[in-house]
């Protein structure tokens, strides 16, 4: 893992910029829940014993238009499966992440057609990046496991079970944790052929630094489609400080450093249009994100201490 240092300078720099601990603070609006009836609920915490099989988190930011048919998508999934098996019980977490749209809005109707119990939207009073909503989501899951699950719908709902498929292989977990990582690495040729020939470059750059900074075993750590147990997600989360497009890197880099075991399984993955990420400044800024987390964790600004956030 240890490769080349960097300058000095750098270094100092990344070291006395870093915040020591990842600030985790809810706003008094974000520790609750609005349910079907339009009364607040306390949001549970990560810390509780889960009461559910599963709980899918979704990240959204200004998502009215395509969070519908990932909802439609998923809840058709997960009701057909809770009718074969009445044993499995899951709930979907609608992370609003300060929209400037109505995507509470349309979450809030799933939320009143299948229940609070097995829909629950958080609203965030802002923007605080898409890792800051996967983490708030995360601390606010009830579920066994808990699938990371982007709003566009990418990847075909139903690929749960290969990425469950891949957390039971790798039994046993040491200390009930693992990580089990959905792939595009697969469709790599055929998604070259569509882009342009500066995003392929950049694409190419980013895998780089992410190889060559942070992790080296896994080929795709963007596919927002992840499966963790509740203790990976207890541990990773707690000492998780990036909060927006790299954080998926530091998650594994993390999971790394703590000797998770870390699967990586191939997904049927669909290009979405309305993506949110703006080529050129946001690799930019994942770029310098990988190599701030590189730095911070070498020198000791970052650490693996993990702390209770309620």
């Amino acid at each position: 893992m240890d490769c080349a240092v960097p300058p000095l300078g750098v270094c100092i720099i990344a070291h006395v910029t870093a915040t020591k601990m990842p600030s985790f603070q809810r706003h008094e609006e974000e520790k609750f829940f609005v349910n079907a009836e339009g009364k607040k609920e306390s949001v549970p915490s990560i810390h509780d014993p889960p009461t559910k099989e599963l709980s899918v988190v979704v990240p959204s930011y200004n998502e009215e238009d395509r969070l519908p048919l990932m909802m439609d998508e998923a809840l058709d999934y997960l009701e057909k499966r809770q009718e074969q098996d009445p044993s499995f019980t899951y709930e979907v977490i609608v992370v609003d992440d300060g929209s400037k749209d109505q995507t509470t809005k349309v979450a809030l109707r799933y939320c009143k057609k299948y229940g609070s119990d097995k829909v629950r939207v958080l609203t965030l009073v802002k923007n605080c990046g898409k890792g800051g909503a996967v983490r708030m989501g995360v601390f606010s899951s009830r579920g066994k496991k808990i699938l990371m699950a982007d709003a566009d719908g990418a990847t075909k709902f139903a690929d749960i079970e290969k990425v469950e498929e891949g957390l039971s292989n790798l039994q046993p977990w040491p200390d009930q944790m693992a990580i089990s990582c959905g792939s595009r690495a697969h469709l790599e040729k055929d998604s070259i052929a569509q882009r342009s020939y500066f995003r392929t470059l950049l694409m190419y750059g980013f895998h780089f630094l992410v190889w060559f900074l942070c992790v080296k075993d896994i080929r795709d750590t963007q596919c927002g489609f992840k499966l963790l147990t509740r203790e990976a997600a207890s541990q990773t989360f707690s000492v998780l400080h990036i909060d927006r497009w790299a954080f998926d890197v530091e998650l594994l880099y993390i999971a790394q450093r703590l000797k998770i075991p870390i699967a990586e399984v191939a997904v049927n993955w669909t290009e979405i249009e309305g993506s949110k990420l703006v080529p050129f400044w946001s690799w930019l800024q994942m770029g310098r994100d990988l190599l701030f987390i590189r730095l911070r964790y070498l020198t000791g600004a970052w650490q693996l201490e993990t702390r209770k956030y309620n």
